[in-house]
């Protein structure tokens, strides 16, 4: 990853807000947010900011574009290690506008040490943890039902143990969950749909992996409630699908990936079905460029 100067930053900004830089201090307050919901962002793809020591930079840089939320990852990835202090994360959050209702955490480490993270997570203010995939085992991009079933058994219990300390347990849609079910190649994620708990796991949508997993206005009508939140994404659905091989070896794809708004997406549409799942919060992930691009489109989105 390109690491983006100050000086950079600041020219891309400029340029990134050029075409609504002329309205007033009044008119850029009518720019809505969708849902009237905060404008977030995760902050896995700045982590070499954080790596580097300059998360209080970072915070500042999102809140200067408009972003008021941030999902969070766990100190236990290795360029967040520096965060493990969660009452000064905080604070730092806090200095800027920004708060971080949500958080990534490893599933090794909610194995292993989960009353330590919500314990973290409560420091933060954080309603809301998640993991990124369940690691079933799978070979290729095919797996087991067996497989799956253990999978949902244990996230359901590790979903009942958040919920007992009041927090809500939701997954992400990445590698597992894209993979296919030995004999009838069933998609993992609808059938995790079906067997994780309703009430003890809410579900966040992926939007790159829509091509894989399907439509994310299908799944909102489909299953109401159950979506509490979206990672955001533009994407082109005439590129490439990535490879089981891709998927099986857990790297994200960005084939075809745009800034939000300058793609093939129907946004209106996905917000307003998103409202129907249960959207509480959203989190554009991308590079800081095409996040400068996104949340510029995001305040001119009318849902």
């Amino acid at each position: 990853m390109h690491t983006v100067s100050r000086r950079e930053f600041c020219g891309r900004t400029v340029t990134s807000f050029s075409a609504v830089s002329f309205l007033s201090a009044s008119e850029r307050g009518l720019l809505a947010d969708p849902l009237g919901l905060p404008i977030g962002s995760q902050t896995y793809p700045h982590r070499l900011r954080i790596k580097d020591g300059d998360f209080a930079g970072l915070c500042k840089d999102m809140a200067a574009i408009g972003i008021r939320n941030v999902e969070m990852c766990d100190p236990s990835y290795p360029e967040f290690a520096s965060l493990s202090d969660g009452k000064q994360v905080k604070r730092i959050l806090a200095d800027h506008g920004l708060k971080s209702p949500s958080g990534h955490f490893g599933l090794d480490v909610l194995r292993t040490r989960q009353q330590e993270m919500i314990a973290w997570a409560k420091d933060i203010g954080m309603t809301q943890m998640g993991t990124a995939t369940l690691h079933g085992q799978m070979q290729n991009g095919v797996t087991t039902m067996d497989a799956v079933k253990r999978a949902a058994d244990e996230y359901n219990k590790i979903g009942a143990e958040a919920a007992r300390a009041g927090l809500q347990q939701f997954l992400h849609d990445e590698v597992f969950e894209m993979s296919k079910i030995e004999g009838d190649g069933q998609l993992t994620y609808t059938v995790l749909l079906e067997l994780l708990d309703p009430k003890l796991v809410k579900m966040q949508f992926q939007m790159s992996s829509m091509r894989v997993v399907g439509d994310p206005v299908m799944y909102f009508n489909k299953y109401p409630g159950r979506f509490i939140s979206m990672h955001l994404q533009g994407v082109d659905l005439n590129a490439p699908t990535p490879s089981s091989g891709e998927q099986s070896a857990g790297r994200r794809t960005s084939a075809g990936e745009v800034a939000v708004g300058q793609d093939s997406l129907n946004w209106p549409r996905i917000f307003e079905a998103a409202k129907i799942g249960g959207l509480k919060n959203y989190f554009v992930e991308q590079n800081w460029d095409l996040t400068v691009q996104s949340v510029t489109y995001l305040k001119t989105l009318n849902v």
